[in-house]
C-alpha cells in the first residue's frame, strides 16, 4: 500500500509510475483519507474555492501560535513553510483526483480509506473498474457501516495503532468486528509488530494483518537516523492520541508540539482539515529539517513503538515475522497436544 494523502495528483502519478516499473507483476494498493465528517464537506465548489473558504476559517491566533512555537524551538522556517495554509488531503475534493490517478494503473488493485466509509459513488466507481475497496474502523458500528456500503475488506484498527484511531484496544476490537461483519474479511491493525501478534490476530478470527509503524524502522524508509533513534528511545507510554496535527484523534509520539496544544491556556486544535492548514508549516519544516525539528515534528506511530530496538532491512523484518509466527503457532500446537493427552 502507498499512502497518498501527502501527494498532489501530479506527484502521485510519478510515484505510481515508479512502482509500476519496479514491482514486476505484483499488485499494490493506494491509501486515501476521506473522513465522514470534516469542515466544508457539504460545500459544492471547486478545490480552489474550497481552499479559499477554509483559509478564511482559520483564526490568525492559531497561525501565530504555531509560528511562535516553531521559532521558539529554533526551527529555521522558510517562506513557504510559514502560513502556507495549504489544503492537502483530508477531503473528498482532494482525494477524488488521487483515486482517478490510481485507477489508471492496472496493477493498482485496492483503494483503502483510512478514515471512514468512502462516498457511495466512489465505491461504485472503484468496483466498476474491477478493483477492491477497504476501509479502516475503530468500532463494530463503523464496521457495519462499511459492510452496508459494500466495502470489500474491513480493517479493524485498535486504539494502540498509529495515526487516526479510536479508543478500543485491538484484542477487544478485532473479534467484535469479525463477528459483526462475517463472512466479510477483516484485517487486524493496531499493535502489529511481530509474528506473534499476527498469530494472535488470526486466532481472533482475522483474515490477515495490516501494519504501519514497523515500516518507519526499516532501512528503506524515508527517515533519517536521528528520527529513527527517536523511535528506538521511545516506550509504548510515549505516544498520545492528539488532535494537534490533523484535527482528529491521531496517535503519535508525544513531544513539545502535542504538549503545547494540550495546554488549556493555548488555542484549542481546530477541526479537520483546518488544523492541518495550521500544522502544515510544522510538517513542511520537518521534511526540510528532519534532524532539527524532532521536538515539534509530526511522528504518527503506534504503541508498538516500544518494541523497536533497531533499524532493519524490510526483507529481514518479513523473515523475522515468519519465524516468530511459526514459533507462536508451534507453541499453540504443543499446548493443544498437551491438553489432548
Amino acid at each position: 500500500m502507498l499512502g497518498a494523502v501527502g501527494f498532489s495528483p501530479e506527484q502521485l502519478e510519478i510515484e505510481l509510475n515508479w512502482i509500476d516499473e519496479h514491482i514486476g507483476d505484483h499488485p499494490y494498493g493506494v491509501d486515501i483519507v476521506i473522513p465522514n465528517k470534516y469542515e466544508g464537506m457539504n460545500a459544492d465548489m471547486s478545490t480552489e474555492d474550497l481552499t479559499k473558504m477554509l483559509q478564511d476559517m482559520v483564526p490568525q491566533r492559531h497561525l501565530d501560535f504555531a509560528h511562535d512555537l516553531l521559532v521558539d524551538h529554533g526551527v529555521p522556517l522558510a517562506d513557504d513553510d510559514d502560513n502556507s495554509l495549504k489544503l492537502l488531503g483530508w477531503t473528498e475534493a482532494t482525494a477524488t483526483p488521487q483515486v482517478e490517478i490510481a485507477l489508471a494503473h492496472p496493477k493498482m488493485v485496492l483503494i483503502a480509506n483510512a478514515l471512514g466509509t468512502p462516498p457511495p459513488d466512489m465505491i461504485e466507481r472503484i468496483h466498476a473498474e474491477g478493483r477492491k475497496v477497504a476501509a479502516l474502523c475503530g468500532s463494530p458500528y463503523q464496521a457495519l457501516k462499511h459492510a452496508a456500503a459494500d466495502v470489500d475488506i474491513i480493517i479493524a484498527q485498535g486504539g494502540e495503532g498509529g495515526g487516526h484511531c479510536g479508543e478500543v484496544g485491538s484484542i477487544v476490537l478485532w473479534p467484535q468486528v469479525v463477528a459483526a461483519v462475517a463472512p466479510r474479511p477483516v484485517l487486524a491493525a493496531g499493535g502489529i509488530g511481530s509474528g506473534q501478534q499476527i498469530a494472535a490476530a488470526l486466532a481472533l478470527g482475522c483474515a490477515g494483518a495490516w501494519s504501519g509503524s514497523q515500516w518507519l524502522m526499516v532501512e528503506e524508509a524515508d527517515n533519517t537516523p536521528v528520527q529513527q533513534q527517536t523511535y528506538i528511545d521511545a516506550s509504548s507510554r510515549d505516544t498520545v492520541r492528539s488532535r494537534s496535527f490533523t484535527g482528529k484523534p491521531c496517535r503519535m509520539l508525544r513531544n513539545d508540539w502535542t504538549e503545547a496544544w494540550e495546554n488549556p491556556d493555548n488555542p484549542e486544535p481546530l477541526g479537520m482539515p483546518l488544523q492541518y492548514m495550521v500544522s502544515g508549516m510544522a510538517v513542511a519544516a520537518t521534511h526540510r529539517w528532519p534532524d532539527q525539528t524532532v521536538d515539534v515534528a509530526f511522528n504518527p506511530v503506534g504503541q508498538v513503538v516500544g518494541q523497536f530496538e533497531k533499524v532493519e532491512k524490510t526483507a529481514a523484518v518479513i523473515e523475522r515475522w515468519v519465524n516468530e509466527y511459526l514459533e507462536a503457532t508451534s507453541h499453540l500446537d504443543a499446548l493443544n497436544a498437551a491438553a489432548a493427552r
